[in-house]
């Protein structure tokens, strides 16, 4: 180990060391005000009726003191940092076992064992890969752009952090609180930090932001396939985020609000999922969300065999995990929001009235959702580049508009009719869009297995000859985009012969000689 490395480890177990001693020296300063809150009296007896533990134990208590949290100063002040500290760290320590649920459930999926060595069942590897990563040296190329090259990681991780800034984990709950200005109360507090009326909105806006980290990262690496990487995720980014913003369009126009909150609350009752309401949307958007984080088999932007590693390339150390820290917090944020919009978010039959076991049904269902996304990862293979756009613009876009056409259909017509006829609309429309892609799949293949393949000496695209209306076309566009180029042309020549007119003669000599050396040396 080195010598910089031993120094910052004294320097974090020192800085740990006075954490701790000051937060012992703070409870010791108020520990009578710490016993109080708890329920002891001055003589040191525990009293089942006073402090937190008399609420606990006291139902009028609990019933005729009920203050909303937003209404009292402290704890509209306090509890929303307690609860970001403490969604923080599960989201962070839900990154870290993301890697080791993937790493082990992927090779159950393909007959290993995985990691098992660091702790028991492996559960300690996460802690161990962060001690390496901490320990690796961070390179700097010398041709990057410094900040840039350092700023763009953090670019990628904060926006995903965002999007889980509007989604509420669950319905309010009731917890004692202890306010010197109200007494021994109890306050209704918000399980997130804000349920915006435009929460949809924000998701749209903070999942296109992430995309310019990797963008940055790409061009101030001072690397061709890093480039080419940041090309590739803004070229997705554009092709998938299109697809993603339509299907949120379907929830909003069911429910009647952007407000995740609604959207959720309106999901009670599991045949009340909006994925049996329109499971074309939903499965769009789990598509578009995918692609969205770079995850198989979207992930060209690091596509090893192409691009070594992409846009990561000339990253290591923390700045390397910070990009991986992003790409499995980028799944964690994805699966929120698609569980949200259409799998009912913190509500599972019969559950719904224990209102503090919402986040664990919560996380759950985002526990599923990841384990899809990594068996997808296990079973299909990278797709071409190409085709990854071929789909995302003529498969992906019109589904989309597809899923939202259908939804505006069913609400309109079950509006007019009245009544339960929405459910009923909405499923023969279903039925509908299942026929009619039945029927042009089935003639898809049809024509597919009449035509005659071409022989490849006789292919216009390899020959290069001339027939064909897409030839014609190409000339036509060709021709169209030469005019003004052509007349900006002229315009050049025109502007420099006015020049020359002002110049001498030795001034013309010296000029011509300098062209010549230019064009001599190759500019």
């Amino acid at each position: 180990m080195s010598r910089t490395a031993k120094i910052g480890i004294a320097i974090a177990l020192l800085v740990a060391l006075v954490g701790t001693l000051l937060l012992l020296a703070l409870a010791i300063a108020n520990l009578n005000a710490i016993a109080a809150w708890i329920g002891f009296d001055e003589a040191g007896n525990l009293n089942g009726r006073e402090g937190a533990l008399g609420m606990l134990l006291n139902p009028e208590a609990r019933v005729n003191n009920v203050i909303q949290c937003e209404d009292d100063a402290g704890c509209s002040a306090l509890w929303p940092i307690i609860f970001a500290a403490g969604f923080a760290f599960v989201i962070v320590t839900g990154f870290a076992y993301t890697t080791l649920l993937e790493r082990r459930l992927l090779a159950f999926l393909q007959h290993r064992v995985g990691p098992n060595r660091v702790g028991p069942l492996g559960f300690m590897q996460p802690a161990a890969d962060g001690v390496k990563l901490v320990f690796k040296e961070d390179l700097l190329p010398a041709g990057a752009d410094k900040w840039v090259f350092r700023i763009a990681p953090m670019i990628k991780v904060i926006p995903i952090l965002m999007i889980a800034a509007v989604i509420p984990m669950g319905p309010d709950l009731v917890l004692p609180w202890f306010a010197p200005s109200l007494g021994d109360v109890w306050f209704q507090v918000p399980q997130g930090l804000i349920d915006s009326n435009v929460g949809v909105l924000w998701v749209i806006a903070i999942t296109s932001i992430a995309t310019y980290g990797v963008v940055l990262a790409g061009w101030s690496s001072d690397n061709k396939y890093a480039m080419l990487g940041a090309l590739r995720a803004s070229a997705q980014m554009i092709s998938y985020e299109l697809s993603f913003a339509l299907t949120l369009a379907v929830p909003v126009m069911i429910v009647g609000s952007m407000a995740i909150g609604d959207i959720i609350d309106a999901q009670r009752n599991i045949w009340d999922w909006l994925v049996f309401q329109n499971p074309l949307a939903a499965a769009v958007l789990i598509l578009a969300l995918l692609a969205e984080t770079n995850r198989a088999p979207f992930d060209l932007t690091e596509a090893e065999q192409e691009l070594t590693q992409g846009y990561m390339t000339e990253y290591s150390g923390m700045k390397f995990a910070l990009f991986m820290m992003a790409e499995y917090l980028g799944m964690i944020a994805v699966s929120l929001v698609a569980i949200a919009v259409f799998f009912g978010g913190y509500h599972l039959w019969p559950m719904d009235g224990l209102p503090i076991l919402a986040p664990v049904i919560f996380i759950v269902k985002v526990v599923l959702m990841l384990c899809g996304m990594i068996w997808i990862r296990a079973t299909l293979p990278r797709i071409r580049y190409d085709r990854l756009m071929q789909f995302g613009w003529k498969v992906m876009i019109p589904l989309a508009l597809l899923a939202v056409a259908w939804t505006a259909v069913a609400i309109v017509v079950g509006d007019a009719l009245g009544g339960q006829a929405y459910p009923a609309i909405s499923g023969a429309v279903f039925v509908l869009a299942l026929a009619l892609g039945a029927l042009a799949l089935r003639r898809l293949s049809r024509e597919r297995d009449s035509d005659e393949a071409i022989p490849l000496e006789d292919d216009p695209a390899y020959t290069g000859e001339r027939r064909g209306l897409g030839w014609a076309l190409v000339h036509v566009v060709g021709m169209l985009v030469a005019i003004p180029l052509a007349h900006i042309r002229f315009q050049l020549r025109a502007l420099e012969g006015l020049a020359s007119l002002g110049r001498s003669p030795e001034e013309d000599r010296l000029l011509e000689s300098a062209e010549t050396a230019v064009d001599k040396h190759g500019g």
